[in-house]
C-alpha cells in the first residue's frame, strides 16, 4: 500500500474508487493542454489567505508536473498599503492606478520584487516545484516607459501624472522561454524598466495579458475576489465572446474594478490567446478546478 505523505481530513472519508474517477476526468484536459502554457494573475484574497496560499502553491506545482507550462504573474496592493502606511506615507489612486512618487516607488520595488515575489517562490519550492523570482528588470525583458493618462472629461491631449507608472513597450519572451525548458516555474513582479533604466510600476493585470500575448499562450487565468463576469441579476457568465464582453461594458453591466481585467482580458483574446479565464480566487483550488475540470469555477471569454 502506498502511504502518502500527508491526509486532508476533507478526502480521507471519501472511496478510493471514486478519487480514481475524479482524477480520471482530468486526463483529457491534461492530454489538450500538455506542454502549454498558461499564464497565471496572481492576486486578492489568494495572495493573503494562508490556506488559499497553499493551495494555489501545491496547483502550480502540479500543473507543472503533468507537463503544463505555468507563468505566474503577482500583484500586492494591501503589502504596498502597509508598508506605506508604516513609513507614514497615504497610498493614492488615480482612475485606478497607483499615482507613484520615487518613494513610493522604491516602497513598490521592495514589496513585489522582494518580499511577495520571494513568498511565492518560497511556497512552490515547498512544495516541490522549481520557481524563479523575476522582475522586468531581470535582463530588461519587460520594457516600458512612463504611463501618460488621459484625463477624464477633458480635452485631447490634456494629461495626468501619476508618476513613474509604466506601460508596456516590449517583453522579450526568451529568457521565460528558457526558463520553461529548463522545467522552472517563472514568478514575474510587474515592474518594468525604461530605455535609460528607470524604474516603473506597471499594472499587474496588464503584464499578465501582454506576457500571454507575446508567449502566445493557450489560456490567460485571472484570479479574483469575485466569482467571474456577473450579470446585471448577479448570475456567472461563461462561454463569452469578445463581442459580448463589449456590449456588457456598453450597457453598464461591467463597471467600475472590473474594468482593467476585462481591458486586460479583450486584448489578450483578440491578439491570439485561446481563451481567458476570470476566476474566483477565493475557492480551494480553483487553477485545478478550471483547467483540469469539466466545471470550472469562473468566466471564460473565448478568442472568438
Amino acid at each position: 500500500m502506498n502511504v502518502s505523505p500527508s491526509v486532508n481530513p476533507k478526502t480521507a472519508s471519501v472511496e478510493p474508487a471514486l478519487k480514481a474517477e475524479i482524477l480520471a476526468e482530468a486526463l483529457p484536459y491534461i492530454q489538450r493542454f500538455f506542454d502549454k502554457t498558461i499564464v497565471i494573475k496572481y492576486g486578492g484574497n489568494a495572495m493573503t489567505d494562508p490556506h488559499l496560499k497553499d493551495c494555489f502553491a501545491r496547483d502550480v506545482v502540479l500543473l507543472k508536473l503533468v507537463g503544463l507550462n505555468p507563468v505566474v504573474v503577482h500583484g500586492g496592493g494591501p503589502q504596498i498599503e502597509t508598508l506605506l502606511t508604516r513609513v507614514g506615507k497615504k497610498g493614492e489612486f488615480i482612475q485606478g492606478m497607483r499615482v507613484t512618487d520615487a518613494e513610493t516607488m522604491e516602497v513598490v520595488e521592495m514589496v513585489l520584487g522582494g518580499q511577495v515575489n520571494k513568498e511565492i517562490v518560497s511556497l512552490i519550492n515547498k512544495h516541490g516545484g522549481k520557481a524563479v523570482g523575476l522582475t522586468g528588470k531581470d535582463a530588461s525583458f519587460i520594457r516600458a516607459k512612463k504611463l501618460l493618462m488621459q484625463k477624464l472629461d477633458a480635452p485631447a491631449g490634456d494629461v495626468v501624472d501619476v508618476g513613474q507608472v509604466g506601460e508596456i513597450t516590449s517583453i522579450d519572451p526568451s529568457l521565460i522561454s528558457f526558463l520553461d525548458k529548463g522545467d522552472f516555474i517563472p514568478v514575474i513582479a510587474p515592474i518594468g524598466v525604461g530605455k535609460d533604466g528607470e524604474t516603473y510600476n506597471i499594472n499587474a493585470d496588464v503584464v499578465a495579458g501582454k506576457l500571454a500575448e507575446i508567449l502566445k499562450a493557450e489560456k490567460l487565468v485571472l484570479l479574483t475576489n469575485t466569482p467571474g463576469v456577473l450579470d446585471k441579476q448577479g448570475n456567472l457568465l461563461t462561454g463569452l465572446t469578445p463581442g459580448q464582453i463589449d456590449e456588457l461594458v456598453a450597457d453598464g453591466t461591467l463597471s467600475g474594478g472590473m474594468l482593467p481585467k476585462i481591458g486586460s482580458a479583450l486584448d489578450a483574446a483578440r491578439n491570439g490567446v485561446k481563451s481567458v479565464h476570470i476566476i474566483d480566487g477565493r475557492v480551494e483550488h480553483c487553477l485545478l478546478l478550471e483547467i483540469l475540470t469539466h466545471h470550472g469555477v469562473g468566466t471564460m471569454i473565448k478568442s472568438r
